[in-house]
């Protein structure tokens, strides 16, 4: 099993790297059963996050028709206004380290990440990850309508009005999409992901090994709804 995690300019660096030490710990626990990359739509580069100008290499492009985990990141920068519109007409050389949050998510759609992501939807093989603002990237290019997903709870509207199914929860599974709400969220997403992925045993390892216990119910749309609460 392989797993993608995608850098784009502006990303969280803790939506990339919680999720990233799960799963390379969980490969390395499983004998090598999981293997674990980070990757931009552009190819190899150095991508600069939204953080303080801490830069991670990609070492890949993107592959969506290769099987396994797809996990989109967030961003990292001022926070927007409530309703901010994304400025996706801005290039993607006009990044700047104070940038609003929904510009840099925004941002995304001028590059080949949607088409990339669209193509990884379609492929049955595949799993799609989210951590935080990841969602709006999704949901941005069209490609959450009708879904159940969720986000940072800053960004639960912005999801609701592109047409998905927004769950105030931490962790949201749909099947081939698993998303994650705000950032520390990302470590609980790895280890479900490594759950789901390889097995619980391992999962539990990697928790033992990080001494953190993954929280709260993992949302599904499933069983009846809940009544006089």
């Amino acid at each position: 099993m392989h797993a993608q995690i995608i850098l784009f300019d502006g990303f969280d660096p803790l939506d990339v790297i919680a999720p990233y030490e799960v799963l390379y710990a969980g490969g390395t626990a499983s004998g090598g059963a999981l293997s674990v990359e980070l990757v931009s739509a552009e190819g190899p580069r150095e991508v600069v996050s939204g953080t303080g100008g801490l830069v991670l290499r990609a070492t890949a492009a993107l592959d969506a028709a290769r099987p396994g985990l797809i996990l989109v990141p967030g961003a990292s920068g001022r926070v927007g206004e409530p309703g901010e519109v994304p400025d996706q007409h801005a290039g993607a050389d006009e990044w700047r380290p104070d940038e609003f949050i929904p510009v840099l998510l925004g941002r995304t759609l001028t590059t080949e990440l949607p088409a990339l992501l669209k193509a990884a939807m379609d492929n049955p093989d595949v799993t799609l990850g989210a951590v935080c603002g990841g969602s709006l990237v999704l949901a941005m290019a069209g490609l959450l309508e009708g879904r159940y997903a969720t986000t940072h709870h800053l960004g639960l509207d912005m999801l609701d009005a592109t047409g998905v199914h927004a769950v105030k929860a931490r962790i949201v599974d749909d099947g081939d999409l698993v998303t994650g709400a705000g950032v520390t969220s990302g470590l609980d997403l790895g280890l479900y992901l490594l759950e789901r992925m390889v097995g619980p045993r391992i999962a539990h390892a990697v928790e033992e090994l990080f001494a953190h216990e993954r929280r709260g119910t993992v949302w599904r749309h499933q069983g009846p709804a809940p009544a006089g609460l």
